[in-house]
C-alpha cells in the first residue's frame, strides 16, 4: 500500500510528465465528478464533519482531525472518528483497539486517531456511519478522517486541508498532478480550508484566484511538536520517515536544533521490514545517534518481533499538535456550531 508521489507534482514549471499524462487525468476526474453525482447519499442521524483534502498525500489532516475531536468535546459532545483504514487489511466496520490492533490490521492512522477518540474503520463508510449510530451515545459527532470527495456518506460540514509549502501543486489532477478531481468541482464539497504552515508564494497565488470561484472561511494554522523536545537541542540523530512529506518532519527537527547524522526517506504507509530495521539500527550504532520518526511510523512498528521490535524500543517520535493562528480556533468553533445547529433544525 505503500506509494512515492512524483517529485514534479510540486516542482517549479512544465513538466513533460504532466503533458503526457493529462488525458488520463481528464477521464480520472470526470469519473470522480459523476460518481460522486450519481450515488444516493446515505445522511446520519448524528452529525458529520469531514475533515478531507484536495490533494493526495500528507497535508496534515490527522493533527486536524485531533483537533477538531477536541473542540467537538469542549462542546460537550462525543467525537467518534470514521476512517477508511487505508494500509490495513480489515474491511471493518470495527471499532480499532489501540491496545491489541496493529497497523497491518487497521491502517496507521486510524492507531493515532484511536488514542484521541473513539475510532471506527470501513471501507464502505455508509456502513461505517451505520455502526456508529448503533454504538455511540446520542451525542456523538462524526468526524470523518478524508473523504472529502466520497459520496457515500453525507456530511454537515467539510473542511479541506491544505499545505501551506506545497499547496495544489501543479494544479494538475491525479496522475497527472496531486489533485483528487478537477477543482471546481472539489469546490463544491468543501465548507472552509485550513492552511497548515506558512504559505509559499505559489500557495498564497493559488488561493488569490480560488476566492474568484469560492467564497468559504479560510483558517491557518501550524503543526507544532508537543510535549518535551528539549533532548533534541544538539543530540545527534538518524532520522526516518514513511510519509507523504518527510521534508516537512526533517525541517521540524532542524527547527529543534537536532544535528543529523542520516535522513531517510521511506514511501507513505510504509510496512518496514526486518532487513530494513537491522540497518536503521546499525546506521545508528555507527554515528553513535539517538532514531527519531513520526508518530505514524512508530505506530507500524508495534506489535513486531526481531530488528523491527527492537527498532520499535529504541525509536523515538515526535509528537505534533495543531496550533490556529489568532482567534481561527474561536472562528472555527463558531462553524461547528452553526453546522450543528443546522443538522439539528433539519432532522426536526
Amino acid at each position: 500500500m505503500a506509494w512515492r508521489e512524483p517529485s514534479w507534482w510540486y516542482s517549479e514549471g512544465p513538466h513533460w510528465q504532466a503533458a503526457a499524462l493529462k488525458p488520463v487525468a481528464a477521464i480520472y476526474g470526470s469519473v470522480v465528478r459523476r460518481r460522486y453525482k450519481q450515488s444516493a447519499m446515505y445522511r446520519s442521524r448524528l452529525p458529520v464533519i469531514c475533515v478531507g483534502n484536495f490533494t493526495a498525500g500528507g497535508t496534515g489532516k490527522t493533527p486536524l482531525a485531533r483537533a477538531v475531536a477536541e473542540i467537538v468535546r469542549g462542546l460537550g459532545r462525543e467525537p467518534w472518528m470514521l476512517s477508511r483504514g487505508y494500509g490495513g487489511a480489515l474491511e471493518g466496520p470495527v471499532r480499532v483497539d489501540p491496545a491489541v490492533d496493529a497497523a497491518s490490521d487497521c491502517g496507521d492512522e486510524p492507531l493515532l486517531l484511536a488514542r484521541t477518540a473513539a475510532t471506527v474503520i470501513a471501507a464502505d463508510r455508509r456502513a461505517g456511519a451505520a455502526f456508529i449510530e448503533r454504538a455511540a451515545p446520542a451525542n456523538a459527532i462524526i468526524i470523518m478522517d478524508d473523504g472529502m470527495q466520497n459520496p457515500s456518506l453525507a456530511k454537515d460540514l467539510t473542511i479541506a486541508v491544505i499545505d501551506g509549502g506545497r499547496g495544489l501543486g501543479n494544479g494538475a489532477v491525479i496522475p497527472a498532478g496531486p489533485l483528487r478531481a478537477p477543482m471546481p468541482f472539489q469546490l463544491q464539497c468543501a465548507n472552509a480550508m485550513v492552511i497548515m504552515g506558512e504559505a509559499s508564494p505559489r500557495t498564497r497565488q493559488q488561493l488569490s484566484d480560488l476566492q474568484d470561484q469560492w467564497h468559504g472561511q479560510v483558517f491557518r494554522s501550524s503543526a507544532t511538536p508537543a510535549g518535551d523536545t528539549g533532548w533534541l537541542r544538539g543530540a545527534k540523530v538518524v532520522a526516518f520517515a514513511g510519509i507523504a512529506n518527510p521534508k516537512r518532519f526533517f525541517s521540524t527537527l532542524d527547527g529543534l536544533g537536532a544535528v543529523f547524522s542520516e535522513r531517510i526517506e521511506f514511501p507513505d504507509h510504509h510496512a518496514f521490514s526486518d532487513a530494513e530495521a537491522a540497518s536503521l539500527l546499525a546506521t545508528a550504532n555507527k554515528h553513535g545517534a539517538a532514531l527519531v520518526t513520526t508518530e505514524k511510523d512508530i505506530v507500524r512498528l508495534t506489535g513486531k518481533r526481531g530488528a523491527i521490535a527492537e527498532l520499535g524500543t529504541r525509536v523515538k517520535s515526535l509528537a505534533i499538535t495543531l496550533a490556529f493562528d489568532g482567534d481561527d480556533r474561536e472562528r472555527l468553533t463558531e462553524l461547528i456550531k452553526t453546522a450543528l445547529y443546522i443538522h439539528k433544525s433539519d432532522r426536526r
